[in-house]
């Protein structure tokens, strides 16, 4: 085995957001670990492992601000990694600044970038730094809302059934404006000029899952949303190829309405489904269905 072969998955991202969990997760995906290895490290790590005789073959290394001055030249390094060889994916993990503010006052831990204590100027300095890393994330996922166990399922479904690299998964993740657009969404699209089955009565307590919410948007005079749903497919159908080319190995659409209720879930199942039907790997999620059952409003 050459250290070409490997399947390397690097994981970063912010502090607080769950880099321990996801290496934790790939590990008993079957995965060699070893969390913040300095980045200039990795081709000799990669080689020793490549020397295992097939002992080894897949590898996930945690590089993060930990590593300090050694941190610094990870960029450049994955550049020349590049030019080696060596494949590698980065997974980046990241969080809102409340949720990661709330976790270091439970945990009691310093950020790393904070000497003074303040822990909302670690947190901005710290996304200023990792920004050109995030840009170069072949997968990243928002941490805000996922409990240590739907991480867990989260790597499991990206790195559970499949070699690194070799298909495109997609998220179809329904969700509502009024609560924040999801930080790891590649695309999102915006259904609020669809008609809303709110001011329906009878589909206020409904939501999109429900048939007659599917119904009432797609059997409107001018079928509008019909129409809008065969013009974004055939954009999604041109543009899919041209992510896969690029190398990248996971897409998440968001799909919005005002709340997450009626019309982002009716038209994200429906999404869902048709890439389905091209053979794409896809999961579709329905981030803000549960909201209105503790008061929620306008959807």
């Amino acid at each position: 085995m050459t250290s070409g072969d490997l399947q390397l998955v690097i994981i970063t991202g912010m502090s607080g957001a769950g880099k321990t969990v996801a290496m934790q997760s790939l590990e008993d995906l079957g995965y060699f670990t070893v969390d913040n290895l300095p980045p200039a490290l990795i081709e000799k790590f990669a080689e020793l492992c490549a020397q295992s005789a097939g002992a080894i073959s897949k590898i996930a290394l945690v590089c993060d601000l930990r590593g300090g001055e050694f941190f610094t030249p990870l960029s450049e390094i994955l550049t020349h990694l590049r030019t080696t060889g060596l494949k590698y994916e980065i997974l980046f993990l990241e969080a809102s600044d409340e949720t990661l503010v709330r976790r270091y006052k439970e945990s009691r831990r310093r950020h790393p970038l904070s000497a003074q204590g303040q822990i909302t100027e670690g947190i901005a300095a710290e996304r200023n730094q990792l920004a050109n890393l995030r840009g170069q994330a072949h997968k990243i996922i928002d941490t805000s809302s996922l409990s240590s166990r739907q991480l867990r399922e989260s790597v499991a479904e990206l790195y559970g059934h499949q070699k690194v690299g070799e298909s495109l998964r997609i998220s179809v993740i329904s969700f509502g404006f009024k609560y924040g657009m999801p930080m790891d969404a590649d695309l999102v699209i915006d259904v609020r000029f669809l008609p809303n089955p709110f001011y329906v009565p009878d589909l206020r307590q409904l939501t999109g899952e429900d048939q007659e919410v599917r119904d009432y948007l797609f059997n409107r005079e001018g079928l509008v949303t019909e129409k809008f749903l065969a013009k974004y497919c055939d954009l999604l159908k041109f543009i899919l190829p041209e992510y896969i080319k690029e190398g990248k190995t996971h897409l998440v659409i968001g799909i919005g309405c005002t709340g997450g209720q009626h019309r982002s879930v009716a038209i994200a199942y429906e999404i869902g489904k048709v890439l389905q039907e091209e053979n794409y790997l896809v999961n579709i999620k329905h981030r803000d269905t549960l909201r209105h059952l503790r008061g929620g409003t306008m959807v």
